[in-house]
């Protein structure tokens, strides 16, 4: 393979011949720091889209202002996404799934594997913080992957920063180009709308305006056009024209190949709240964000526009629907055109599954599956055969890479306040490690339960969950843990030899992997140095 024929290379090369129902597809996650304003971007997004009537939702109460991608009752009482969702709609001849995912960095695995299974991001920034720790870690997620990246500077109704600063921000701490495709007039209370750079368009903001869209679209021949003294103050045009002709010396044209590379991200400004922005983020979706690309395995890359079926399991949610205790694999496809129906390989196990109640989600909601193809998303329903990583296709023995699991940074014991409940809350515990929301061992010395997680705010949500949807109230305990390891040694002999050595630090995950609990940083460095074969891994791949 020349240096060049990278996977992004072919996913260019193949994005020409994709079947018209495949290249229709757009599948991408929206990333930021809490609070930025992620899920009222969402669910305004949705709202474009004809994904659901909320008109007004915004001054709404109760039920209706909780945003639609929050449909766990944790979340909707804590006000915080702890869950990714999915949703799909259609826009301009676009079919979209939008995969929200969990802003609060407590829950950022669940993200990181999130963004396995999509073809581009939305960034968010709050206009007033800039670039915040949580929008720095995702965002070289998505680096690592060559993952285009379009930004969204929100919230330009209220006090912010410079435009000029938080474009230098941007470039400066990501160390990507920035190219702006619309510019604010304003902001807080004089913030009058944007400048559309690439339409040499004015959109202003009706904040009188009712409906999807409080804006008017004013057709302008570019800054000199004397219709803008007409429709902005004189302070706002004479600022406008200086700022345009700034930002256009300073900043790079637009290039949809630096940006399809990774290496230039489009800025749009507005304000989800107020609907502002949105319409003209979509239409930066619909003209440059990339079909279905490319999807690595261990065996070779699977083109999105092959006949065959393939695709990779990257979430597994439990109890969407409490009444039915259900569990729904989410699975990527890769390739193909998928029917109802269908017989496919569970490569893991080597055993056919019949695809009889496949849906497609609209948050909570879902629907069957009556079709679909390369980019969907779409559930199956699951009970615990399924796991992170797995893979199916239509007999192809297919390895898909790159999606992770994490070692703990926090360990608690678990115990359920009724010890009569305690087979139950092993398999309330089970079943959550299945998600991938937390680790679970099983020490071989002693009955307790150690759980893990990358959040401490985890453990409370996990209790919550355990004690809502199963019926076991519990209570996490500290314990005298540093850290968990998963072994990994060269052969059966050297992995009995270390586990018999080490049997009071060792426990089985809930796939039953073996896994060093340390003590502290000593004994985990200690156990490296005596033990050189033996590797002790913090990440591991969860290919099935």
């Amino acid at each position: 393979m020349s240096p060049d024929d990278t996977l992004a290379t072919r996913g260019a090369n193949a994005a020409a011949k994709l079947p018209p129902h495949v290249a229709r597809r757009r599948t991408f996650a929206i990333i930021s720091h809490p609070d930025a304003g992620k899920t009222t971007l969402t669910e305004k997004l949705l709202l474009f889209g004809g994904a659901i009537q909320l008109a007004g939702a915004v001054k709404a109460r109760g039920e209706q202002r909780r945003a639609h991608s929050d449909w766990m009752k944790v979340e909707r009482e804590r006000g915080i996404s702890v869950t990714a969702s999915v949703m799909t709609f259609e826009y301009d001849d676009r079919y979209f799934n939008l995969l929200d995912t969990p802003g609060h960095e407590d829950f950022s695995e669940d993200t990181y594997r999130v963004l396995t299974a999509v073809d581009s991001a939305v960034m968010v920034i709050d206009a007033a913080r800039g670039i915040q720790s949580q929008t720095r870690k995702l965002f070289e997620v998505c680096r690592l992957r060559d993952m285009p990246i379009i930004t969204f500077i929100n919230k330009m109704d209220r006090e912010a920063q410079d435009p000029f600063v938080l474009l230098d921000e941007i470039e400066q701490t990501l160390q990507i180009e920035v190219t702006p495709a619309s510019w604010p007039i304003g902001m807080g209370q004089r913030f009058l709308g944007c400048y559309d750079l690439i339409g040499d368009r004015l959109v202003l903001l009706d904040r009188k305006g009712r409906g999807v869209k409080p804006h008017r679209v004013e057709e302008c021949r570019g800054l000199d056009d004397p219709r803008l003294d007409a429709l902005l103050p004189d302070y706002a045009v004479a600022e406008l024209r200086e700022q345009v002709e700034m930002v256009r010396g300073l900043c790079p044209a637009f290039d949809r190949e630096a940006y399809l590379a990774g290496n230039m991200t489009p800025v749009y400004f507005g304000s989800a709240i107020n609907n502002f922005g949105v319409g003209e983020l979509l239409e930066g979706l619909v003209g440059h964000a990339p079909a279905p690309r490319p999807q690595p395995t261990a065996e070779r890359p699977i083109m999105p526009g092959e006949d065959k079926v393939s695709g990779f399991v990257f979430k597994i949610q439990a109890n969407m629907d409490p009444k039915h205790r259900d569990r729904i694999a989410f699975v990527r496809l890769a390739s193909g055109h998928f029917r109802r129906g269908m017989k496919l390989r569970h490569v893991r196990t080597d055993k056919t599954m019949a695809m009889h109640n496949p849906v497609l989600f609209l948050a909570r909601d879902r629907e069957l599956a009556e079709e679909a193809w390369a980019g969907d998303i779409i559930g199956v329903p699951n009970h615990g055969n399924l796991h992170i990583g797995d893979a199916l296709t239509e007999g192809e023995t297919l390895h898909f890479t790159g999606i992770p699991s994490f070692a703990p940074e926090h360990l608690q014991r678990v115990r359920p306040t009724d010890p009569m409940r305690a087979k139950h809350l092993g398999r309330a515990l089970t079943q959550l490690a299945e998600e991938g929301v937390a680790r679970v061992f099983r020490p071989r010395v002693g009955t307790d339960w150690i759980v893990g997680v990358v959040g401490a705010l985890q453990f409370e949500v996990l209790a919550d969950r355990i004690r809502t949807e199963y019926d076991v109230p519990v209570a996490f305990e500290p314990v005298a843990l540093h850290t968990a390891r998963w072994v990994s040694a060269p052969d059966e002999a050297a992995l009995k030899k270390f586990i018999k050595a080490n049997e009071g630090a060792i426990a089985d995950d809930h796939r039953g992997d073996p896994v060093f609990l340390a003590r502290n940083a000593w004994h985990l460095d200690r156990a490296g140095e005596d033990w050189p074969d033996i590797k002790l891994l913090a990440t591991m791949e969860q290919a099935g």
